[in-house]
């Protein structure tokens, strides 16, 4: 039986990846380890790709990314690295690594927020600044007001102190005016 010679062209696809791409991947996870302020660690079975790019999406306001990748290479890419050994211990079972740099609260809103409408996610921990954070933590920065509130309030603070001042000093003039008058009359009398 002769074989096909449309088919003899054709190389077999390797199934897997390869070294290479490993050694990519890990190089990629190192470069967003170095950026991110903190990583959460989430179990994303059940979910679709849909919805893995539905939390991508709302991840981006708050300069965060989601990468779901073997277990094996997000410890190979925080081996050696003191500031994110301690996720380790997060690291069994289906993974997808939410990597947070900039606005951490905002991130964990939107985990929050993309877990409470699918109803299929758990965050199984977190890190942030090499400490492990529990799960009542990550639900307490969740709760802290955002970035531009908090800046606001701090503005409004600082311009009620200004105002107070800017009062205070201008009713010395006007006080020591009112009571100089005072005195003249009383010793016109």
């Amino acid at each position: 039986m002769a074989a096909c010679p449309a088919c003899s062209s054709i190389r077999p696809i390797p199934m897997g990846r390869t070294l290479e791409n490993k050694q990519q991947i890990v190089e990629e996870l190192k470069a967003l380890l170095d950026d991110a302020e903190m990583a959460l660690v989430l179990d994303y079975q059940g979910l679709s790709v849909k919805e893995i790019s539905d939390l991508r999406t709302r991840l981006q306001d708050s300069n965060g990314v989601c990468k779901v990748t073997k277990n094996t290479l997000m410890r190979r890419a925080i081996n050696g690295d003191s500031a994110w050994s301690n996720l380790d211990s997060l690291l069994t079972g289906t993974n997808a690594f939410v990597l947070v740099k900039g606005d951490v609260g905002g991130a964990v809103k939107a985990v929050q927020s993309f877990q409470k409408d699918t109803k299929k996610s758990q965050t199984k921990g977190g890190l942030f600044e090499g400490k492990l954070l529990t799960k009542d933590e990550i639900k307490a920065i969740g709760s802290l007001p955002s970035k531009e509130v908090l800046i606001a309030q701090i503005a409004g603070s600082l311009n009620a102190v200004t105002t107070k001042i800017a009062i205070g000093v201008k009713e010395v003039p006007s006080g020591l005016a009112r009571a100089l008058n005072q005195h003249a009359e009383s010793g016109e009398s």
